[in-house]
């Protein structure tokens, strides 16, 4: 994946920006743990941080493009990480200019910052193993969340058609 990413043109001034896109449970969270122990210098920004909590995937677009935008020019971007224990929003993280950007979570990739990506990531499971996974992190008494939030984002990559767009499938049910 790093070896596709590396052959492309810059995308973000001059650094790349991979986004791993699909729904909650797959495996998006420990595959970019990984891509970040093989690039060093990378950062990592988790799209469940930019979220206005659970029914946040509505306005997560703007926020990814208020980080992205000044990357693009070179300049370093923002954002602002929601605090789901608080229910609101909290500090602001700059990032910087960097030779890769990994954007994981529902929802990281939109038609809106399709020219600043480099490589889109489709990251799958099957949905019972993925729920089993939300639950077994987050507890039994979020399923109703859960149960609401699979819903939303299969609108959601419906409507995009990210699957269908993406550079890499990786299916992480084995």
């Amino acid at each position: 994946m790093l070896a596709l990413v590396g052959d492309r043109s810059p995308t973000l001034g001059s650094g790349r920006l991979v986004c791993l896109d699909g729904p909650a449970g797959s495996g998006k969270t420990t595959l970019s743990a990984a891509l970040a122990r093989q690039a060093p210098g990378s950062v990592v920004v988790h799209t469940d941080d930019l979220l206005q909590g659970w029914g946040g995937l509505s306005g997560l677009t703007e926020s990814v493009e208020g980080l992205l935008r000044p990357l693009a020019e070179g300049r370093p971007g923002s954002w602002r990480r929601w605090d789901w224990h608080a229910d609101a929003w909290a500090e602001t993280h700059e990032v910087a200019p960097g030779p890769l950007l990994v954007l994981e979570g529902t929802g990281s990739w939109a038609p809106a910052i399709g020219g600043l990506v480099t490589a889109l990531v489709w990251v799958e499971a099957p949905s019972a193993q993925r729920l089993e996974r939300g639950l077994a992190r987050d507890g039994e008494a979020m399923r109703d969340h859960w149960e609401r939030w699979r819903v939303e984002e299969d609108a959601l990559h419906a409507r995009r058609g990210t699957r269908g767009r993406a550079d890499v499938l990786v299916d992480t049910s084995a």
